[in-house]
């Protein structure tokens, strides 16, 4: 007990050292999930960038110049004479989550050596960093300076954040893996929900007849997100070398069972068939929920079209401009539903997941998800808009399920002393994804309409494809076995990693060493409230949004 309530034994004594943030006794684990909590929602504003298209696209007063019509993608990124277009700005996109998969999987081991704290703040200084860097491009009319900031450098800081407190949160929550890592996913899902209404209204403060007051609001979010995500990467803490809950004892081990108690080492994770069957997992349930995400304002508009007025005659080509307008603010509302449902997917499923099994839960995923996207032509042809909506809010909910389920099912797999690092690597299945998804729906539903197809014609066989590739990550889950224990670390092995951060006499103690299990005390009450009270705000402004639009 002594050796771990003095901690590490390596003479490293900087504030963001892994030796400084081993729990001791008295220490609440329920205050960890907050502080992943305010890493989280600040980079998952990266969903809400498209908030600041529109403006953007008219920073620059005044007639467009007559050349600007016919301008390339090099000439944008540095002219100061012609205003920037929605496919400019829309890279931002493609960077932000390519350098999201790419950084967590190059610096996932390093995060593993240094502890959340230092991954957090080097994640807030990225992001915050970025993003003030992308207020200077703003304010010089510099695309490539946006690009450099936030797509780059702000990219870099959301892989770190995104994988900070996941290792961290399953090895505090040994007895409800999923339940913690959807937890901290969750706020990824809602950083948006809460940010773009944010930066709406700081737009119109700081709009004048000049400026559309991006820059401006640029640099304030900077410096709100550092304080959040400094906050919580000071926040967290690791559990001591053999921490476990009071009172909880793991589950015996069963022939075949999937929680293994061993762990595998980050050198030899991605050498095993049941990584890249997870990889593919990840990629097919990412792929299918991402593409419709994405095209989700133009699904609704064109497959329902004047039923959404109360016009049901009406195709989407006989609308007029005023009636187009009129359905745009109703398929908004459709997506800030199907964000919604993304969000509280990834708590629910992941919470489910601890009680139904990691690939149980996929199953789960890939089976429903099939049946609901091989149900939704005919509801769109039924014209019936309840059932439709429906099947895609429990879509969407399972996309989010899926993000936020992976890494406990990689816990499972490949036990917890690299889960961190494992998970960053896994994560290039996201930008392969990112790629994959919207390429598959744009693309099928242009050829569709340059056939002639129209309304819901014109989605049911991109459907179908989507359909295809739930059925693949459904087989590759099928194929995801235990583990050979040829994988597997020896205990001397694991002993030795562990010593870097805990006395040899330690390793060899089980148990809750003084730290509680969790209690909701007045300090962690505050902490929760600290992250609760902006997510509350912005799930009541998307309600009454979507409530007002339906």
């Amino acid at each position: 007990m002594t050796a771990i309530t003095e901690g590490y034994s390596g003479g490293q004594t900087g504030i963001l050292d892994k030796a400084r943030i081993i729990a001791k006794p008295g220490f609440n684990r329920w205050l960890v999930p907050p502080a992943a909590l305010a890493i989280h929602l600040c980079i998952g504003m990266a969903y809400g960038f498209s908030v600041f298209w529109l403006p953007l696209t008219t920073a620059i007063p005044g007639e467009t110049p007559a050349a600007c019509a016919d301008m390339g993608l090099m000439t944008a990124l540095f002219t100061t004479e012609c205003n920037w277009r929605m496919a400019d700005l829309g890279w931002m996109f493609t960077l932000f989550f390519l350098l999201l998969g790419s950084s967590a999987a190059i610096w996932g081991g390093w995060l593993e050596h240094v502890g959340p704290r230092k991954a957090g703040v080097v994640s807030a200084l990225c992001w915050c960093g970025g993003i003030a860097i992308a207020a200077l491009g703003v304010l010089t009319h510099q695309l490539w300076l946006m690009w450099l900031g936030a797509g780059f450098i702000g990219g870099i800081g959301l892989g770190l954040g995104y994988i900070s407190p996941v290792s961290t949160l399953i090895k505090w929550f040994p007895d409800r893996r999923g339940m913690a890592t959807g937890m901290a996913i969750m706020g990824f899902g809602g950083g948006a929900m809460v940010g773009s209404p944010l930066a709406q209204k700081l737009m119109e403060a700081f709009k004048t007849d000049t400026s559309p007051g991006v820059w401006e609001t640029f640099l304030v979010m900077a410096a709100v997100y550092l304080v959040f995500m400094l906050s919580g990467a000071f926040g967290y803490r690791i559990p001591p070398a053999g921490w476990r809950p009071e009172g909880w004892t793991p589950p015996a081990k069963k022939a075949g069972a999937m929680i293994t108690e061993h762990h595998v080492h980050l050198r030899d994770a991605h050498k095993t068939p049941q990584f890249w069957l997870i990889w593919i997992v990840l990629c097919m349930n990412v792929s299918a929920g991402i593409g419709i995400l994405g095209a989700a304002s133009p699904l609704l508009q064109e497959i329902f079209a004047g039923r959404l007025i109360g016009l049901p005659e009406l195709s989407f080509a006989d609308l007029n401009a005023d009636q187009k307008l009129q359905i745009a603010g109703i398929a908004a509302g459709f997506t800030s539903l199907l964000s919604l449902f993304n969000i509280a997917g990834r708590f629910f499923w992941a919470s489910m997941s601890d009680k139904l099994g990691r690939k149980n839960t996929y199953y789960v995923f890939f089976l429903l998800g099939i049946l609901l996207y091989a149900a939704a032509p005919t509801f769109a042809h039924m014209g019936n808009q309840l059932m439709f909506v429906a099947a895609f809010c429990i879509i969407l909910s399972m996309y989010g399920g899926g993000f936020a389920t992976v890494p406990a099912y990689l816990a499972d797999i490949f036990g917890t002393q690299f889960v961190g690092a494992i998970h960053g690597r896994l994560l290039t299945a996201w930008a392969t994804a990112g790629i994959l998804g919207p390429v598959v729906v744009n693309y099928i539903r242009q050829y569709q309409v340059d056939r002639g197809l129209t309304g819901a014609d014109a989605y049911a066989a991109t459907i179908y494809v989507l359909c295809g590739m739930l059925v693949i990550g459904l087989i590759a889950n099928a194929l995801v076995k235990p583990l050979d224990d040829k994988w597997f670390m020896k205990p001397e092995e694991v002993a030795a990693l562990q010593a870097k951060t805990a006395s040899a006499d330690a390793i060899l103690e089980h148990g809750s060493f003084g730290i509680d299990r969790g209690r909701f005390d007045l300090t962690t009450l505050l902490a929760w409230a600290a992250v609760g009270i902006p997510a509350l705000w912005g799930a009541w402004y998307t309600l009454v949004k979507t409530a007002a639009l339906f």
